[in-house]
């Protein structure tokens, strides 16, 4: 049994999938990094300086009463609370790496479309007599037998 899960693990499909797996948590990572430090505080500040992630809504008061001025003092309290804001994060992490990999699949189908598109070497031609599709070196026409010209 042991052996057949190393040859499992070891199949190249699986190995390919782990390696995604890996490369995908480190860019969810970054795009996580790029909402909350570089894209999140320019569109709180023309809000008026407003911090998504004390964007909260309060069900119950912890040990201490609130108002809660922020998310972590409404976590310090104990509160039990609705936060949107982060939710708000998560939704502009995910559309910019939805459009993320939107853009590497266009890309990645451009080129297979112009892998696709090349032309290729004609190995055969057409005979002016009989239209009949015949091999490039053929001299005579293995159908109508005329006599072919080069061309």
């Amino acid at each position: 049994m042991l052996e057949e899960f190393k040859k499992f693990a070891m199949r190249g499909n699986v190995v390919d999938m782990a390696v995604g797996i890996i490369i995908g948590g480190a860019f969810g990572t970054i795009v996580k990094s790029l909402v909350a430090d570089v894209i999140m505080p320019p569109i709180g500040l023309l809000l008026g300086g407003v911090d998504f992630t004390d964007f909260f809504i309060t069900l119950k008061d912890g040990a201490t009463a609130g108002p809660y001025e922020t998310l972590v003092g409404a976590q310090e309290a104990g509160a039990v609370f609705i936060s949107y804001g982060v939710f708000i994060n998560a939704v502009i992490s995910f559309l910019i790496v939805a459009f993320a990999v939107f853009l590497l699949i266009k890309s990645i189908n451009k080129m297979q479309a112009e892998e696709e598109e090349a032309p290729e070497d004609p190995t055969e031609k057409e005979c002016p007599h009989c239209f009949t599709s015949i091999s490039l070196k053929a001299t005579r026409c293995p159908n109508c037998t005329s006599e072919l010209t080069s061309a």
